[in-house]
């Protein structure tokens, strides 16, 4: 397949000068085909080569050259004039800018494709020309592609995140025990570790790995006909080895097959949960990978200080603060998860379709689909690098923690107290100690060593200092550490 911008071929969109001209005697403006300017979550990235305008016209050529296959294996197409289709569409030359265009005439641009893809078998075999697209319908194709591509990219994302969880993996182990301030609506809470905290993510990155390998193995292909009946691949059988009452089935079976796709019970023209599954998991992909991204966002924050991302030649610099070293990688990742679900949703909306084939609601899914498969696809990409090569600062947990003069740790004091004095009457005490140190009179651990009459109730030993120690209110926090590391282990053997 050759695939034109203008009158040269393309082998990929990685090109940054991709201005295209329409052929002489047009006079509409000069087009410029999409390589990410305003979207550089996923510019420069595979999704810029496997979601681009050449990827889905080649991923609908080759779903036509599958389904000549699928026929001949059957019996419907001789073997060697659908070895003339393939060959047909290797050589075809496809404008892409030409294709958009004139795919507005039938809302879609599978017309208009099959046309070039006949001349081009024409050209190869006359014979082979009347076998193109034989009783096919415009959605069987484009929606097969589309699963083909989705199948593709999720491959991508999976291998990609499990990238970004040995990276975490790594993290949780060595900063198990690594204390650190958990944070609770943006205040200080208790001690937690920061390997907790990267196990968290890990978890959360193995959650969604599960939830991709099961969408990317439901993915189905596409094959109905006209209205979904299969009629007119059945009525193609006539008269040939093919022709028995289970033509269409045993044929959609074929065709599923050599394009590595689920094989569905029935067409699916107007019954979109794949399309809905894609975008639900492709959401549920960035939004696992954005909540780490705006933890390192936070945490990177100058006052936190905990953690930097890796620097780079050029990474995180300013147009007018030459101070700056801005965490970029983590607001590409937020930029994905905030707009994916928007994508998402107009899938979810687009299962509203009318009848057995629907106008309108399959038109709207394209451009969301690609968006949010490119999204998620720039996403994980980014993840891998901003995980593996994310810098950690113990000694400013440290720090962070003392912030509050051991007042993070109230709430081990509180149980201490609590047999004592009780529950309510021990945290009303606490919460006025906490008042007095920010007020200015000393810290909370010198406000509490202050209270001669708590201090004699303490155990004997027992300092406050003792219960103010962050090290020591840890609770189950490794322990929670080696349950995610285990699973990693055992997803990962």
């Amino acid at each position: 397949m050759n695939i034109q911008k203008e009158d040269r071929a393309v082998p990929d969109q990685t090109a940054s000068d991709s201005t295209v001209r329409r052929p002489s005697g047009s006079d509409r403006a000069p087009v410029s085909v999409d390589a990410g300017l305003l979207s550089p979550v996923w510019a420069g990235t595979d999704a810029l080569r496997t979601l681009g305008d050449e990827a889905w016209v080649a991923a609908m050529l080759e779903t036509e050259v599958a389904l000549a296959r699928a026929q001949a294996s059957l019996g419907v197409i001789p073997a060697d004039l659908a070895g003339a289709i393939a060959e047909g569409a290797a050589r075809a030359r496809i404008d892409v800018v030409e294709l958009a265009a004139e795919a507005r005439g039938a809302a879609n641009p599978v017309v208009v494709l099959v046309r070039e893809l006949t001349a081009a078998v024409a050209a190869v075999d006359p014979a082979a020309a009347g076998y193109v697209h034989l009783g096919s319908t415009s959605q069987d194709i484009l929606d097969s592609a589309a699963m083909l591509l989705g199948a593709r990219v999720l491959a991508d994302i999976r291998q990609n995140l499990s990238r970004v969880a040995a990276a975490l993996a790594k993290l949780a182990d060595e900063h198990r025990a690594t204390p650190m301030a958990a944070r609770t609506l943006a205040q200080h809470a208790v001690p937690t570790t920061f390997g907790l905290k990267a196990a968290g993510w890990l978890d959360s990155v193995l959650d969604t790995v599960e939830r991709v390998d099961r969408t990317a193995a439901l993915l189905p292909a596409q094959l109905g006909g006209a209205a979904g009946t299969m009629a007119a691949y059945q009525e193609y059988a006539v008269a040939t080895p093919a022709d028995r009452p289970g033509h269409g089935i045993e044929l959609a079976a074929r065709f599923a097959a050599e394009l590595g796709l689920r094989e569905p019970s029935a067409p699916w023209h107007s019954l979109r949960v794949p399309l809905n599954d894609l975008g639900w998991v492709l959401s549920s992909v960035t939004g696992t990978l954005g909540k780490f991204a705006l933890d390192v966002q936070g945490m990177s924050r100058t006052e936190v200080g905990e953690v930097a991302e890796p620097a780079a030649a050029g990474r995180g610099v300013s147009s007018a603060m030459p101070q700056k070293r801005n965490p970029v990688l983590a607001t590409l990742i937020m930029a994905a998860a905030r707009q994916l679900p928007a994508q998402a949703m107009i899938l979810a909306q687009s299962m509203v379709a009318e009848d057995e084939r629907a106008p309108g609601a399959w038109h709207a899914e394209w451009q969301p689909l690609r968006e949010a498969l490119r999204l998620a696809s720039g996403a994980a990409y980014t993840a891998v690098e901003l995980a593996e090569g994310l810098e950690v600062f113990p000694e400013r947990m440290r720090e962070n923690l003392a912030l509050t003069g051991g007042s993070i740790v109230s709430e081990r004091l509180n149980v201490a107290l609590a047999p004592l004095l009780g529950k309510a009457e021990a945290k009303k005490l606490l919460a006025e100690c906490a008042r007095r140190s920010a007020s200015g009179a000393g810290s909370f651990t010198e406000v509490m060593e202050a209270r001669a009459d708590l201090v004699a109730k303490l155990p004997a030993g027992v300092t406050v200092q003792d219960l103010l120690a962050p090290e020591g209110y840890l609770g189950a926090a490794e322990q929670l550490v080696d349950r995610v590391l285990r699973r990693h282990q055992e997803n990962h053997a």
